[in-house]
């Protein structure tokens, strides 16, 4: 497993948001769709805004792979699902931490869609 440089993390965990790409069945990048993202220590987090109903978190979770880009860092990435309740409640307060200007309700949301973590994981 790789791991993200310190510039990458600082990059992206800076970013206001990233575009996920998720990979097709037949190995092609859908459509990149802007989404926000969130570090926690060495780790890169994002979550669904619409659970797992939301198309490219579907997509993210039959391939578990696919191409991201934000802060100018352009990476493939795996996407590995995140169940621990202490890494959630940690990617609760980072969410509410880095996007609660933009008012509870989005932020609230974010929080509540918690069973969709996903880490992302440079691929290799």
């Amino acid at each position: 497993m790789t791991h993200w440089t310190k510039n990458e993390l600082a990059r992206i965990g800076q970013a206001d948001e990233l575009e996920m790409a998720p990979l097709r069945s037949d190995g092609t990048a859908r459509k990149p769709v802007p989404i926000w993202v969130v570090r926690d220590g060495d780790d890169l987090y994002v979550r669904s805004y619409r659970g797992s109903a939301g198309s490219w978190y579907r997509a993210a979770r039959a391939s578990s792979r696919g191409r991201i880009r934000s802060g100018g860092v352009d990476k493939d990435v795996t996407f590995v699902p995140v169940s621990e309740t202490a890494v959630n409640d940690a990617i609760d307060v980072a969410y509410r931490s880095k996007y609660g200007h933009y008012g509870a309700s989005y932020v609230d949301s974010m929080v509540a869609a918690r069973d969709t973590t996903l880490r992302l994981v440079p691929a290799v």
